[in-house]
């Protein structure tokens, strides 16, 4: 009889280990005007664990969101939404991935999304950006290297 509860509790366990409903989902705004100013996504610096979801919402039109070459973990899929398009990604490999809206690049309209360790930070680092793209890219990364400071210290 002591075998069945133990059987329940591991069936369990396992169940709610890869239950989907447990994992998060997390809205991003595709917008002319936020908060950080002109043609941004909202917000722009988003961290996840692995198998975390980010649903892109195109709150104004004329926006989309793809992933930038070159600022994607190892293994990891690119992807490009079209214009006008509700986008939702399941992101399962850890790392840094650089996204934009491709009308908006040089506008400056990208997001970094961090996956669990961003071990591939600099290869995303490297890459190099068009117009404002280039200075929100510094910004965001300077966010990331505070916030992970501000992490590890006691």
């Amino acid at each position: 009889m002591r075998t069945i509860p133990k059987i329940a509790a591991a069936l369990t366990a396992m169940t709610l280990a890869t239950c989907p409903l447990l994992a998060a989902e997390i809205e991003v705004e595709m917008l002319n005007r936020g908060a950080e100013g002109v043609m941004v996504f909202e917000p722009s610096l988003i961290k996840l664990a692995p198998g975390d979801t980010v649903k892109f919402m195109p709150t104004d039109r004329g926006h989309n969101v793809e992933t930038i070459k070159g600022m994607l973990p190892e293994g990891a899929e690119s992807f490009a939404g079209k214009l006008n398009e509700e986008v939702t990604i399941t992101f399962d490999k850890p790392g840094v991935y650089g996204v934009r809206c491709k009308p908006h690049y040089g506008m400056g309209m990208v997001g970094l999304i961090v996956v669990g360790e961003p071990a591939n930070t600099d290869n995303a680092k490297a890459v190099t950006h068009p117009g404002r793209a280039k200075q929100i890219f510094a910004k965001l990364f300077d966010r990331l290297a505070t916030e992970q400071t501000a992490m590890k210290q006691p």
